[in-house]
């Protein structure tokens, strides 16, 4: 074996120096033209979309002006007597009662439209999963409808089905429900496809058809992914249930739509206090259920 002569190797060196440098230069140039290309999408997205610098500067007055009506005027000496009291706590949510219940119906409102979805979302997410679709066909049909539930927004479906049902929270659940089967059924779609195909081949090689391989060989490894994206939906929906009801879908959404009409600015803060507490609570309660979902699942 004969050993590289020290020239040879400085010029190994310089070149693979010289490689280097080249590699970055490029990367730079790269870098700085989809820097470019992007300023110049962002620049005509605001011309578009009429956006200015100047028009944000003169509205942040505005919303300061806005958020500060709506502060309460608390004070220390009477901060914990009666609601006939002001500059108290209970004055200030003097209709906490009648509050909190919409608040618990936008939640089961949440619920039902999650659950329902959900469920729609779990039949559709086998046939719109490539390594388990029995036909392109069927394949391209589910993953359809499902970009159709999702891409029109909730608050759109809600206005359809408050003309076809009435205002309430049917429609505000049958809306929630159309968009999460949407959502949850391409996410479960994507947790399939990426499942370990060994368990669903040997259930084919065992004579199982097409439903054993999902219910044996598949539904087993991804039951706490499932659940886990569930609960993180019911989340959201939550959020989404407060805002459909602007449109008369029923829950605590009617009611914020109501004093923000009237300008009735302290009662305006008193009902997003309280929806902020409850989706927090909610937010505490799905995280301690998902993260017990992953550890068990990991566990097993």
């Amino acid at each position: 074996m004969v050993a590289a002569s020290p020239l040879t190797a400085v010029d190994a060196v310089i070149r693979g120096e010289a490689a280097y440098q080249a590699a970055n230069r490029a990367r730079r140039k790269a870098t700085l033209l989809w820097g470019a290309v992007l300023l110049v999408c962002l620049y005509l997205a605001a011309l578009v979309s009429d956006a200015s610098l100047q028009a944000i500067l003169a509205g942040l007055p505005r919303i300061g002006e806005y958020f500060g009506r709506t502060l309460p005027t608390l004070h220390w000496a009477t901060l914990f007597a009666d609601w006939e009291t002001e500059g108290s706590l209970a004055s200030w949510f003097y209709r906490a009662d009648k509050w909190l219940w919409l608040i618990f119906e936008t939640s089961q409102m949440a619920l039902l439209g999650t659950l329902g979805g959900g469920l729609v979302g779990f039949a559709l997410c086998f046939p719109a999963a490539r390594n388990l679709a029995p036909n392109r066909w069927t394949y391209h049909l589910a993953r359809r409808l499902l970009e159709f539930c999702r891409t029109v927004p909730e608050i759109v479906f809600a206005l359809i089905f408050v003309w076809a049902f009435g205002i309430g929270a049917l429609a505000g659940i049958l809306a929630i429900g159309l968009h999460t089967a949407g959502a949850l059924g391409k996410l479960f779609a994507e947790v399939v496809e990426n499942a370990d195909s060994a368990p669903g081949e040997a259930v084919r090689a065992a004579g199982g058809n097409w439903f054993h391989r999902v219910r044996f060989g598949v539904l087993p490894q991804i039951a706490p992914n499932l659940l886990s994206y569930a609960l993180l939906r019911f989340e959201i929906n939550v959020r989404g249930a407060s805002v459909i009801g602007f449109v008369g879908a029923g829950g605590i959404g009617e009611e914020l739509y109501h004093v923000i009409a009237f300008n009735y600015y302290e009662e305006i803060s008193a009902i997003v206090v309280l929806i902020i507490l409850s989706v927090a609570l909610i937010d505490l309660v799905s995280e301690r259920l998902r993260h017990g979902l992953v550890a068990g699942a990991q566990r097993a």
